[in-house]
């Protein structure tokens, strides 16, 4: 397979930009809520996460999927040199997704009063009403980033998301200082205005880089309308088609974390705990442990958007070699990353819930033995981004929904039974969301190489990350426990966790998990490369 081809590319420098791009978002959101919560209290912030939740939920069912079916679709006629269908699949969903966004945002803002009245919190209608506007930039910006996607470009995409965050972040902290003099109600409005403005900003930037390239681009699409020409109808067909389980599939999770509410309060009242004390240990494994899961998710999450795309434009060209290649290297990649965070997350547990949360120690000391076991659902949250990915890319789009049904219903039994041993307690929902994401990731994994063919280099592929994260979750111990009576917590913990780093780095090296050659096809690789040349023969 040549692999010089312009249209095989690598999913790995997308994968990169928008992993960088999901970690200066999570920075930016850190400097967003923590200030927030100090601005407008508990009391302020009742009012905005009232409305947020409501507002996911309208996001989730406007776009969630699209986007991807955006991106396989041009993906594909791409791939087959058929540059006006591409275009015309993203002219078709900016339209679809225009009207969606108008009735989405129309029902949110004008619904807001009875939506608030209906939850007992008549108060939170401001900011309802302030977000609902969001609903229809949204929708634009994912018509955008579906598109540059399945051209095999994320740089708007990472740009656009950037974008929108540093504008919510900066427009909703300074309206709720302006504001908070009007009342806690009020200013959380003005708070929940910087998601809308956002939204609006992030959707003029990829616009603006859409029109920045449109010459281009409408140069290679050409001005001949093909004979064959696809009709609207079949376009909006196909979208829902793909988009329709993917969103389910989105779905599933919330739906099973409102079961499990109830499961783990009612099992740990069965076993002696007092209704006080079972929503403290449910709020430390939901409201502190689990969060922390989110900061190797964005890497991971890069390379489900990355794959799907390259997967597509290389299936449809039945290119199985090159195919292949990419799915190995994803699944490397997820478990190059999700491996050594699981590890360092586990062993360091207690000190980094101490490190994130040092003003209620007792309850970040107790929410630790949560993190230890939650922690490894990494390792299978991270594989299922990939495999979903790639399924999502041949058009499988149904199986990880299945998969994650499966994994949602063994998730409620284990809860049941292990929530209900004295000696697990709440450590059992932890437990049994491991065994969740295991159930779905392997379920994957098995229909991913039936309907790919894919081989997979195991020893590659997970053991030698896994040896090297084992000896780096040693190191760092080590380290923490030498360090323990010389330096403060804080700095101990991030020195440790620092030297992991290192550790682990030097030993992918050392071993060969990953090459230096495959680091030169990242962006600024040869750089990178060049420099562990001097260390590394």
């Amino acid at each position: 397979m040549d692999q010089s081809n312009s249209k095989n590319k690598s999913f790995l420098k997308g994968a990169v930009i928008l992993g960088l791009a999901g970690i200066v978002i999570k920075v930016l959101g850190a400097f967003f809520r923590i200030p927030l919560t100090n601005i407008i209290t508990d009391d302020g912030m009742g009012y905005y996460q009232t409305a947020y939740p409501i507002y996911n939920l309208f996001l989730t069912l406007a776009i969630a999927g699209i986007p991807t079916a955006i991106a396989r679709m041009v993906a594909e006629r791409t791939a087959l040199d058929r540059r006006y269908e591409a275009h015309r699949v993203f002219k078709v969903s900016f339209w679809l997704l225009l009207i969606t966004g108008v009735v989405t945002s129309s029902i949110l803002f004008f619904g807001a009063g009875a939506i608030t009245r209906a939850i007992k919190e008549p108060g939170a209608i401001y900011c309802m009403q302030a977000i609902a506007p969001a609903l229809f930039f949204c929708p634009l910006m994912s018509s955008f980033r579906g598109y540059f996607q399945g051209l095999q470009d994320m740089t708007p995409t990472a740009v656009s998301q950037v974008v929108e965050q540093a504008f919510r972040v900066a427009i909703g902290l300074g309206l709720a200082i302006v504001l908070l003099p009007r009342g806690l109600n009020i200013a959380a409005a003005g708070a929940s205005f910087g998601a809308t403005a956002g939204a609006f900003f992030g959707f003029v930037g990829i616009g603006l880089l859409y029109l920045h390239r449109r010459k281009s681009i409408l140069a290679e699409v050409g001005k001949e309308v093909p004979a064959d020409v696809e009709s609207v109808r079949s376009i909006f067909r196909d979208i829902l088609i793909i988009a329709v389980p993917i969103t389910i599939g989105s779905a599933v999770l919330p739906v099973i974390n409102t079961i499990d509410t109830a499961i783990v309060k009612t099992r740990l009242i069965s076993i002696g705990f007092d209704s006080d004390m079972a929503r403290a240990l449910y709020g430390q494994l939901t409201g502190m442990a689990a969060p922390l899961l989110n900061f190797p998710q964005v890497l991971l999450q890069a390379v489900s958007m990355s794959i799907v795309p390259v997967v597509a434009s290389a299936f449809k060209r039945r290119e199985m070699g090159f195919m292949h290649d990419n799915i190995n290297l994803a699944l490397r990649y997820s478990a190059i990353l999700s491996i050594p965070c699981a590890v360092g997350m586990s062993v360091m547990s207690r000190p980094i819930m101490e490190l994130f949360y040092p003003r209620v120690k007792e309850s970040a000391a107790s929410a630790g033995g949560c993190l230890e076991i939650l922690a490894y659902g990494v390792i299978f949250l991270g594989m299922a981004h990939a495999l979903n990915g790639i399924l999502q890319g041949i058009g499988k789009q149904m199986i990880p929904v299945r998969n994650l049904c499966i994994g949602a219903l063994v998730k409620i039994v284990l809860t049941f039974v292990l929530v209900g041993i004295p000696s697990l307690n709440v450590r059992g929902a932890a437990i049994s969301t491991v065994a969740a994401y295991f159930t779905a990731a392997f379920l994957d994994f098995r229909a991913m190489k039936k309907y790919t063919g894919t081989e997979v280099d195991y020893k590659l592929t997970f053991v030698k990350p896994a040896v090297c994260a084992l000896i780096m979750g040693l190191a760092v111990r080590v380290v923490y426990r030498l360090l323990y009576l010389r330096v403060g917590g804080a700095v101990n913990t991030l020195i440790s966790v620092c030297a992991g780093i290192v550790v682990y780095f030097v030993l992918v090296l050392a071993i060969k998990a990953i090459t230096v050659e495959e680091i030169e096809r990242l962006p600024k690789g040869r750089k990178i490369a060049a420099l562990l040349r001097r260390f590394v023969k």
